[in-house]
């Protein structure tokens, strides 16, 4: 592999860190709107389109299920993307990821329905579910590394902050799209309208190609493959210096189960009988709470600049615990403005604390030469258990799927470890790059790097 050399230390080209940003916001928006397509289908759609009509419950159950499916994907994913990505750098990986998750999420919307080709319908539905999962895994790694590596000093969390910006907006976009879909007659929603986000998918792939091509490689990524080349093997290094940052951030990552709580469990709970409230005023408390977390989450990441990342992922995961346990009440309730306050409270604001600084939370605990491996397995095994939080919590509900308090409280315990990794973690926010992980690196007795 052939790199320019880059001076130790050396801040990236004038521009490339905005670029940078906007390429991880823009890939990680297009990105997760494919992903969260499928998340509001698997709530609404999937029950009657791909599964047994005749048991509700059940079938609920299992599109749910195949929602967890891609999580359960990801660490898979998470372990060769990661391994390329420290290997072959960031840029490839964004551009490679962007493209598989466009061609799975459109297949989707060209998929036979179970009442065509009977249990084969599901079986489709699986594999390219399992497409997404891989593609995700090393979509935020690599686009958090490119980020954080570009990023000037002190301002590594704002920048990095972009990529989760980026989810949100994806998620928002894709709502929105789903909206006026929801609104359709029964008939032509079940027959044809639930494909038409899933084909445009197309666009996704061609726009996230066009801007992430044209992007630089990190200075960090290029100085270490110049003058000690790149490690053969990321996933024994990673392992050896550091397994208990590993630990951390499969901890850290189980915060994610409010996200899919929120957006999958409380939306088929408030649409289902036993609750009555409209699809598209759910669909619309999403929307808004997006919309707020957009703002909100640039502005934590901004504060965790100037004090630090721990307390104020701290606030996010123990907030979040409080919260949520507030807004499934909220919508237990049918109070539609109650739970529109407590949405955008939820998921706008408190989860966004935590949503905002993760990404330099977890990636400053690493080396350059493991980084993408490090953040990619440690989260993506981490969102693989709250990728399926959503079927635990469909069996916790109860055989009429209204026993919303289990639910919270299983949410909150779910925050409990992220809490202990906050704790026990390190603060890394006046670190400089180039030294980032070489603690953990001396603690595991190797020598110390000497830096200019």
């Amino acid at each position: 592999m052939s790199v320019p050399a880059t001076p130790r230390g050396a801040a990236a080209p004038p521009g490339q860190p905005r670029k940078a940003a906007t390429a991880a916001w823009v890939g990680s928006a297009l990105e997760y709107y494919d992903f969260f397509i499928y998340g509001s289908a698997a709530a609404l759609i999937f029950p009657e389109v791909f599964f047994d009509e005749s048991d509700p419950a059940t079938a609920t159950l299992l599109s749910l299920a195949t929602f967890g499916v891609a999580y359960a994907a990801r660490p898979v994913g998470a372990l060769v993307l990661g391994h390329f990505g420290d290997k072959l750098g960031r840029k490839k990986i964004m551009v490679f990821t962007l493209m598989l998750m466009g061609l799975s999420t459109f297949l989707i919307g060209c998929l036979p329905t179970r009442a065509q080709v009977g249990t084969l319908a599901p079986v489709l539905l699986v594999l390219c579910r399992v497409l997404q999962g891989i593609s995700a895994a090393g979509e935020q790694a690599s686009a958090n590394s490119m980020t954080l590596e570009h990023a000037p000093p002190g301002r590594r969390g704002f920048f990095t902050s972009f990529t989760l910006s980026g989810t949100q907006g994806g998620q928002l976009l894709a709502t929105l799209v789903f909206i006026p879909i929801a609104a359709l007659p029964e008939e032509q929603l079940l027959s044809w309208g639930w494909r038409v986000p899933f084909w445009l998918s197309v666009a996704v792939a061609v726009v996230g190609y066009v801007i992430r091509r044209k992007l630089d490689e990190t200075p960090a990524f290029a100085q270490q493959a110049a003058e000690e080349g790149v490690v053969k093997l990321p996933l024994a290094v990673l392992l050896r210096e550091h397994w208990a940052d590993v630990l951390r951030v499969i901890a850290g990552a189980l915060i994610a189960s409010v996200s899919t709580i929120f957006t999958v469990w409380a939306l088929a709970y408030a649409t289902s009988d036993a609750v009555g409230m409209s699809r598209t005023a759910m669909l619309w408390v999403g929307a808004l709470a997006n919309v707020v977390a957009l703002a909100a989450i640039p502005l934590w990441a901004t504060l965790a600049d100037r004090i630090g990342r721990r307390p104020v992922f701290l606030i996010g995961a123990a907030g979040s615990a409080v919260t949520m346990f507030l807004y499934l009440w909220a919508v237990s309730t049918g109070s539609y403005p109650l739970t529109f306050l407590t949405g955008i409270l939820c998921f706008g604001v408190v989860y966004s604390a935590a949503n905002g600084v993760w990404p330099a939370f977890y990636g400053e605990m690493f080396t350059t030469r493991v980084r993408l491996s490090g953040v990619a397995i440690g989260t993506q095994i981490g969102f693989a258990a709250a990728g399926f939080a959503v079927t635990f919590a469909a069996r916790i509900a109860g055989p009429d799927g209204d026993d919303w308090s289990a639910v919270a409280l299983f949410t909150a315990a779910l925050c409990v470890p992220p809490v202990i990794a906050a704790l026990s973690a390190r603060e890394t926010h006046r670190v400089p790059t180039e030294q980032l992980g070489e603690r953990t690196t001396r603690e595991a007795g190797q020598p110390e790097k000497v830096t200019a």
